[in-house]
């Protein structure tokens, strides 16, 4: 009777951002991966400082930085505001926060995947006329593939359970931008003790379903 009187918003909308960061995360992130574990230049290092940075830092940290950087009078949100849009406070804002902090995730467990390709088959398949294209999606990419995948894993877990930079850039608004965590965390704020303890219930069963079947998949395809 419970579960069926109770909001379902943060759920769905918990699930809706982890895929959309995850599928930014993972659009944005392979390529740059690729390209940093197989390039050397100048001040790779302090790119690579700055990608994992949100890693380290606590996540209202970074939920601030990206109020600096997309809020109504922020270095990039002033301008989306002269052109009528507003990202704080939206889902939209979940997603970014989510993104930024789970992207640290994917571009280590990445870029450990990469490395660990022998590089000779890439040579071999320049040799034999191949472009880098092809190269990548039929050589380096199935190579590293389980690498990547638990990079996909982890960085959904992550976007999945954001709160910090979410209730920063996103707030706690019922029906728009209340997530799993945020609405936990007001829920035993207000003393609805029954309602915290299910949604923690339904964010561990939902991310421990993920995580075994990732694994089970990762161990059929060494056999």
């Amino acid at each position: 009777m419970f579960l069926q009187e109770m909001d379902w918003h943060p759920v769905i909308l918990s699930v809706r951002v982890a895929i959309i960061a995850t599928i930014i995360v993972t659009c944005l992130g392979v390529p740059l991966t690729r390209f940093m574990a197989r390039k050397e230049f100048y001040g790779k290092d302090v790119l690579e400082a700055a990608i994992t940075l949100p890693m380290v830092l606590p996540p209202s940290v970074v939920g601030y930085g990206l109020l600096m950087l997309i809020g109504k009078k922020g270095l990039l949100g002033r301008y989306l505001a002269d052109m009528g849009v507003t990202l704080v406070f939206t889902w939209y804002a979940a997603v970014i926060a989510a993104t930024v902090v789970a992207f640290p995730l994917m571009y280590q467990s990445a870029k450990a995947a990469f490395m660990s390709v022998d590089l000779d088959f890439e040579k071999a398949a320049r040799t034999l006329g191949a472009s880098e294209a092809r190269i990548f999606f039929t050589v380096t990419l199935p190579l590293a593939w389980p690498g990547i995948l638990a990079g996909l894993v982890l960085t959904f877990a992550r976007a999945l359970g954001e709160f910090g930079a979410t209730l920063m850039v996103a707030g706690n608004i019922p029906g728009l931008t209340q997530t799993i965590p945020t609405a936990i965390y007001f829920a035993v704020e207000s003393g609805k003790d029954v309602l915290a303890r299910t949604l923690v219930v339904i964010i561990t069963i939902f991310s421990f379903c993920v995580i075994f079947w990732v694994n089970r998949w990762a161990k059929k395809q060494k056999y």
